[in-house]
C-alpha cells in the first residue's frame, strides 16, 4: 500500500528540467553518482558525453525559447494594436515640433525677444518670418501651422493663410533686380549651387546657407534639379541681409565681395511694412506673444484645454465661463457610467438568478434571448430606442392610449440623459449577465436549503449566504460595464443630445471633425489615468482577485 502511495506521489509531482538541474547541481557538489567512463572525481555526464550541468541548462534553455516563440505573435499583436497606440496617443497629447518645425528661424529671434517688458518688434523678426512663411507655403505647411495656433488664438488661421498667399508678392525683388544689375551670374542657379557648396562662403553667408538648404531640401522632395531652377526673391533678400551686416568678409568669391561692397546703396524694403500691409494683425505684438509661448517643442497647453484651463502669454488662466464644458463632461460621464452600471446589476441580478435555477435546456433557450442583442447592430438598436423614445414614439403612444399621459403633455425622453441611460442599459445589460449567471451556476442550491433547514428565513438565507458567493460575479460585471459605458460615444451621440452626450463624444469629434489630435489626446489621456485610478480604488476596496468569471 505504502508502495502504491509512494508510485502515485511520484506521478503527480513529475520531476522538471529545473529539479534536475539542481539535483545534479547537487551532485557534483557531493562528487556522487558517476556515468560509466568518467573520472573518479569528475562531473556527472549525460550519455553524449556531455556533462549534465550543462547538458539540462541548454535544455532549458531551449524548452524557454520555444515558449518564447508560440507567444510571440500575441505580444507583437499586442505591442502594435494596444500599446503602440496609447504611447502615441501620450505624445500627441504633449508634442508641439509644427511652430519649431515650421519657423525656426523666427523661433530664434523671438527667444530673444522680452515680449513681458513691452520691446518693440525688432526688424529682424520681420525678416525671418518671411523666409520661413515663404518657405511654410510653398510646402503648404502655413495652413496646418495656422489651425494649430487657432486652437490658442482665434484668427491665426485665416491671418496664416492670407499672409501664406500674399507673401510671394512682396518688393523683395528690388533686391533681385538690384543683384542681378550688379552682375547677371547672380541669376544662375549653377552658380549659386557651386557658391553654397564653398565652406568660406557659407561662413560669409550664415542666413542665406541656412535657407538655401532649406530651399533644396525642398526642391529634393519635388525631385527638382536646384542648379536648374530659377533663384527665389527670398534668397537675394537674406543674401542682402547677410552682406549688410558682414561686408561678404572671408567669402572666396569674387561676386560676393564685390555686392559686399555695394549693398551699401541698395534700396532697401523694411519687411514690417509689407507684412504689415498684407494683414494688419502682423503689428499687434499679442500675435507674436501666442507664437512665442506656443513655440517650444511640448507644450502643456493640450492638459490645460482639457481640464477648462488655457496657457497664454501671461501665464495659465481658467477659460471664460461660456467656454468651460470639459470638467462638466468629465463629471457627467462619470455619473452616468455609474448609474448605468447600477441599473443593469438591478435588472441583471434577478435575471441571471433565474437562468442559474432553471433547468439546464430551459436556461439555455433563454440564453439565447440574452445573447440576441449580440447579432443585432448596435447602431440599429440605438436607433430603435430613438424612434420609441421620441415624443410621438411607441411608450408616449401607448401612455397616452392608456390614460396615464395628456396627449399634449408628452413625456420627453429623448436627447437628454434619461434616453442615454436606458439605451446604455439595454446594451450593455448582457455584459452584466453573462458573469453573475457563470457565477451563479457555481453555487450550490443545497447551501440555501442548509441555511433554511437551520431556521434561516428566505431573505436572511439569500444575504447571508447566497448573494456574498455572487459578489465576484457583480465585481466582473461591475468592471466591464463600467468600463464599456466610460467610453461609449455612438449611443450617447444618436440618443444625448446636448445634455446626454459623454467625454468620449468630444474626443471623436476632436479625432475625426476639428482635427485638434493634441487637445483629444490630452482627453483621451485624462479618461484613461481616471480609469486607472478607479480601477486601483476597486481592487483597494473589493480587490481585485474576487472578481471571478465563473
Amino acid at each position: 500500500m505504502s508502495e502504491l502511495k509512494g508510485s502515485g506521489q511520484q506521478t503527480a509531482d513529475a520531476p522538471t528540467p529545473e529539479d534536475a538541474f539542481h539535483e545534479t547541481a547537487t551532485l557534483d557538489s557531493r562528487e556522487q553518482t558517476h556515468a560509466p567512463g568518467a573520472a573518479p572525481d569528475g562531473p556527472v555526464l549525460a550519455a553524449d558525453g556531455t556533462p549534465l550541468k550543462r547538458s539540462l541548462a541548454r535544455a532549458l534553455r531551449m524548452q524557454k525559447i520555444r515558449a518564447l516563440a508560440l507567444i510571440a505573435p500575441l505580444l507583437i499583436f499586442v505591442l502594435l494594436t494596444f500599446i503602440a497606440p496609447i504611447a502615441s496617443m501620450l505624445f500627441r497629447s504633449v508634442e508641439n515640433e509644427i511652430v519649431s518645425d515650421t519657423l525656426p528661424e523666427t523661433v530664434v529671434v523671438l527667444n530673444d525677444w522680452d515680449s513681458a517688458g513691452g520691446a518693440p518688434l525688432p526688424e529682424s523678426l520681420f525678416e525671418a518670418f518671411y523666409v520661413d512663411l515663404f518657405l511654410a507655403q510653398e510646402q503648404k505647411l502655413h495652413t496646418r501651422l495656422g489651425t494649430r495656433l487657432n486652437y490658442e488664438q482665434t484668427g491665426m488661421s485665416s491671418l496664416f493663410r492670407k499672409s501664406g498667399r500674399q507673401v510671394g508678392k512682396f518688393d523683395t525683388d528690388k533686391y533681385t533686380d538690384q543683384f542681378t544689375a550688379l552682375d547677371a551670374s547672380w541669376e544662375d542657379p549653377a552658380s549659386w549651387v557651386a557658391m553654397m557648396d564653398n565652406k568660406s562662403n557659407r561662413t560669409a553667408l550664415p542666413f542665406t546657407a541656412r535657407s538655401w538648404d532649406r530651399w533644396v531640401a525642398y526642391l529634393n522632395t519635388e525631385g527638382d534639379d536646384p542648379a536648374k531652377e530659377d533663384i527665389e526673391d527670398f534668397l537675394f533678400t537674406t543674401l542682402y541681409l547677410d552682406l549688410a551686416k558682414t561686408g561678404g568678409k572671408g567669402a572666396s568669391d569674387a561676386r560676393i565681395t564685390a555686392a559686399g561692397s555695394a549693398v551699401g546703396d541698395f534700396e532697401t524694403v523694411s519687411l514690417a511694412e509689407q507684412f504689415a500691409d498684407a494683414e494688419k494683425d502682423w503689428a499687434d505684438p499679442e500675435i507674436w506673444r501666442v507664437i512665442q509661448t506656443f513655440s517650444p517643442k511640448f507644450t502643456s497647453g493640450y492638459y490645460l484645454n482639457a481640464i477648462d484651463m488655457q496657457k497664454t502669454p501671461d501665464g495659465i488662466e481658467k477659460r471664460p465661463e461660456n467656454q468651460q464644458i470639459y470638467l462638466m463632461l468629465f463629471k457627467r460621464t462619470m455619473f452616468m457610467s455609474l448609474v448605468i452600471t447600477f441599473s443593469c446589476i438591478m435588472l441583471g441580478y434577478p435575471v441571471a438568478w433565474i437562468l442559474a435555477n432553471l433547468p439546464s435546456r430551459t436556461a439555455n433557450l433563454l440564453m439565447i434571448l440574452v445573447l440576441l442583442p449580440f447579432w443585432t447592430s448596435l447602431l440599429v438598436r440605438t436607433s430603435a430606442w430613438k424612434v420609441m423614445l421620441q415624443q410621438q414614439g411607441v411608450i408616449n403612444d401607448t401612455l397616452v392610449w392608456l390614460g396615464l399621459v395628456a396627449d399634449d403633455a408628452r413625456l420627453v425622453m429623448i436627447n437628454n440623459q434619461f434616453g442615454t441611460i436606458v439605451a446604455m442599459t439595454h446594451i450593455l445589460l448582457p455584459f452584466m449577465i453573462l458573469p453573475l449567471y457563470s457565477v451563479m451556476q457555481t453555487i450550490p442550491p443545497t447551501y440555501l436549503r442548509a441555511a433554511k433547514s437551520l431556521g434561516a428565513t428566505n431573505w436572511t438565507a439569500f444575504w447571508r449566504v447566497y448573494f456574498p458567493q455572487s459578489v465576484p460575479g457583480i465585481g466582473a460585471g461591475s468592471v466591464l460595464v463600467f468600463i464599456l459605458a466610460i467610453g461609449y460615444y455612438i449611443t450617447p451621440e444618436i440618443v444625448g443630445g446636448n445634455t446626454g452626450t459623454f467625454i468620449s463624444n468630444r474626443i471623436a469629434f476632436h479625432i475625426s471633425s476639428s482635427l485638434n489630435w493634441g487637445l483629444g489626446a490630452a482627453l483621451g489621456t485624462i479618461l484613461l489615468a481616471v480609469v486607472m485610478l478607479l480601477y486601483w480604488v476597486y481592487d483597494k476596496i473589493v480587490g481585485i482577485d474576487n472578481v471571478k468569471l465563473g
